[in-house]
């Protein structure tokens, strides 16, 4: 469970822990007979739900936070500012997925609520730029646009009998790719950089939505091979993290296609 995160945007996700192939989980529910069927549908269903609030509750507590943080007079020069505390801002978000993804065998399940929640809100203090950048209607545009394609991709992972363990790796190396790609974006032409930016942009949504799917079927199965374990609870939140981070980095990529600047 320590492989579970993705950094923030432009950063590569740590690679996910393994689906085991050889058990088809479909089957599993289906042949189960009498009691047992109905006790794990309805044990799973509550997992999935369990991370699914996480999650949107997550995302809702960052965009507060982001709107609120962007309209005090001195966000623009901390976020755009010389200063060493926008740097702070901008990493201190993959420092507590670090120490979710490394140190959650060690961590109470209350611990790591307590870390994901502060992570949250650190992202919104970092998205808070986003409103200095973009229009408030191109932002909320976008926004609808990235949960009603996040849902479907979600709803997809959930249901497909297709096995999405071997995506793990690829995606991988796509979300590599765009991290090399927005290094050398930097050192081209303003001509070349708007070019390259929508090419990351297109790219990385793609990406994002096949991580979407990914890490929704991980959860379900995941939670075959952890149930009536204590450790369920905790893996609710590594499945959130993943799904958040997922969302908000389909949220950003989608905002470099549609956005309209300020």
């Amino acid at each position: 469970m320590a492989n579970w995160s993705d950094p923030r945007p432009g950063a590569a996700p740590p690679r996910p822990a393994p689906i085991d192939s050889t058990r088809d989980y479909g089957r599993d529910l289906s042949d189960v007979r009498g009691g047992r069927d109905v006790s794990v549908d309805a044990g799973l269903r509550a997992h999935m739900l369990s991370v699914y609030n996480y999650m949107a509750s997550g995302v809702l507590l960052t965009g507060v936070v982001a709107l609120l943080f962007s309209q005090w007079d001195g966000a623009f020069d901390i976020l755009f500012g010389p200063g060493i505390l926008k740097w702070v801002i901008m990493l201190a978000p993959l420092a507590f997925v670090l120490v979710l993804s490394f140190g959650i065998n060690k961590l109470s399940t209350g611990m790591a609520q307590v870390i994901y929640w502060t992570f949250t809100v650190v992202m919104g203090l970092s998205l808070a730029s986003i409103f200095f950048v973009y229009t408030d209607a191109s932002i909320a545009l976008t926004f609808f646009a990235t949960a009603a394609a996040f849902a479907s991709l979600s709803l997809w992972g959930y249901t497909t009998k297709k096995d999405l363990s071997g995506w793990g790796t690829f995606l991988l190396m796509g979300v590599v790719g765009l991290i090399v790609a927005t290094v050398l974006s930097m050192f081209m032409s303003p001509a070349g950089q708007q070019t390259m930016n929508l090419v990351i942009g297109a790219v990385g949504v793609l990406i994002f939505a096949g991580l979407t799917a990914f890490h929704t079927q991980q959860v379900k199965s995941i939670y075959f091979q952890l149930q009536g374990t204590e450790f369920l609870g905790k893996a609710a939140i590594m499945g959130a993290l993943a799904l958040y981070l997922d969302f908000i980095n389909m949220f950003l990529m989608l905002l470099r296609l549609m956005g309209s600047r300020d």
